[in-house]
């Protein structure tokens, strides 16, 4: 059917991919902890987004052109890296945000925003995320799938779907447990701080990748 193979072993595939914990999950579970179930909802949504880029950059081909030039690799894992780095830099400003401000409400809603975008365009500059979609979805593409690139959206769809729906689970299950810790402003510093030192860290991880 739409010249995809064995598709629910490729359904099985990511469920078990996406239950995986990789720095995606680290980044939802940080955000859910520290900030709550939307911070957390936020993330999983960012990061679906740059999932659907990678999965629309892979079926047009683009994908590939980036990941078989050792120029445009390096450019893309370096700019990612910088990002990481910057958004650090940001979240332990976010640490000390000024309690008390009249503003409180708006600059949550433009908190929230970040989130989901820090999760969008840190997946969108990962080249390994470019090169996971296109060593998984081609081997379910039929040889003879008339059309390819469709073939290669309806698989990346779906693996967003499931994925997406772990994340949210996490995202809720992490704010869940966790609304007594942010009860303690002290807490929730220290929780931030760690998000810049995880952030930090999977810029220098994203550095030191090779081709």
């Amino acid at each position: 059917m739409f010249g995809i193979e064995n598709f629910m072993v490729f359904v099985t595939s990511g469920i078990l991919l996406n239950l995986y914990p990789g720095p995606d999950s680290l980044y939802i579970l940080s955000r859910s902890v520290s900030q709550g179930r939307m911070a957390g909802v936020c993330a999983a949504l960012g990061i679906s987004t740059g999932s659907l880029f990678h999965t629309l950059l892979g079926a047009a081909g683009f994908s590939a052109i980036i990941l078989s030039s050792a120029r445009a690799f390096a450019f893309l894992k370096y700019a990612g890296a910088l990002y990481l780095l910057y958004q650090a830099v940001l979240m332990l400003n976010e640490a000390n945000p000024g309690m008390g401000s009249k503003h409180a409400g708006s600059r949550r809603e433009r908190s929230l925003a970040r989130i989901y975008r820090q999760g969008a365009v840190t997946n969108i500059l990962n080249p390994k995320v470019a090169l996971f979609f296109m060593a998984l979805l081609p081997q379910f593409i039929a040889p003879a799938s008339p059309n390819k690139p469709l073939s290669f959206v309806l698989l990346g769809l779906v693996f967003i779907s499931t994925g997406t729906i772990w994340c949210l689970f996490l995202a809720l299950f992490a704010s869940f447990f966790s609304t007594t810790l942010r009860k303690n402003a002290h807490v929730t510093k220290w929780l931030l701080r760690a998000n810049a030192g995880l952030f930090a860290y999977l810029g220098y991880r994203l550095a030191t990748t090779r081709q």
